[in-house]
């Protein structure tokens, strides 16, 4: 979507739209870094495995936690770029001012569920903490921090997606993505 103007109407608003960019751009490079992580350790476990003879058991678990929160993590980026499913055909059918309503709508819902999700998280997280990995007698509450984190920071980025489509027309409201090459 070409943007023509993407200046805030309001500095704070313009302050929070520059955290969200920051904060995608952070998670994207830390879901591409666990990623290579669990490579690996996949890599490591087929090594150990049939190569050094050495059995170690525990790649296969630690790769799945691994992926858990990269696959976890990729949802508030895809929340921020709006690349999640959409109604794209339901809102081809409507005026822009019913596809902003609709837009808000949607985003309200997947607030709704994000914080819900964050809140249930942070229970299942502290219920995890006493529970253990039999593999290597790690706790479980940090595989399991992984819902609540992922869903606390998709609820922020649904906040800033919201205040950034709905307060601008919808011609100006795409922001530019952030830059791959931030410092």
């Amino acid at each position: 979507m070409p943007t023509t103007n993407t200046t805030p109407h309001h500095p704070l608003l313009g302050k929070l739209l520059t955290f969200g960019k920051y904060l995608d751009a952070v998670v994207i490079k830390l879901c591409a870094v666990l990623a290579g992580v669990m490579v690996l350790i996949v890599w490591f476990g087929i090594l150990s495995r049939y190569g050094l003879e050495l059995g170690a058991t525990w790649t296969e678990v630690l790769a799945r936690y691994v992926m858990i929160w990269a696959a976890l993590l990729a949802i508030p980026a895809g929340v921020f770029r709006r690349e999640h499913i959409g109604f794209v055909m339901l809102f081809s059918l409507l005026s822009p001012g019913k596809q902003r309503l609709l837009r808000l709508l949607l985003d309200l819902i997947g607030l709704g569920f994000f914080l819900y999700l964050t809140w249930y998280g942070v229970h299942m997280s502290i219920q995890g903490s006493s529970q253990f990995a039999t593999i290597f007698g790690m706790t479980m509450l940090i595989p399991f921090a992984s819902v609540p984190v992922s869903a606390g920071l998709a609820a922020f980025q649904t906040v800033v997606v919201m205040l950034r489509d709905y307060l601008h027309p919808p011609e100006v409201a795409a922001i530019e993505l952030p830059e791959e090459n931030i410092q």
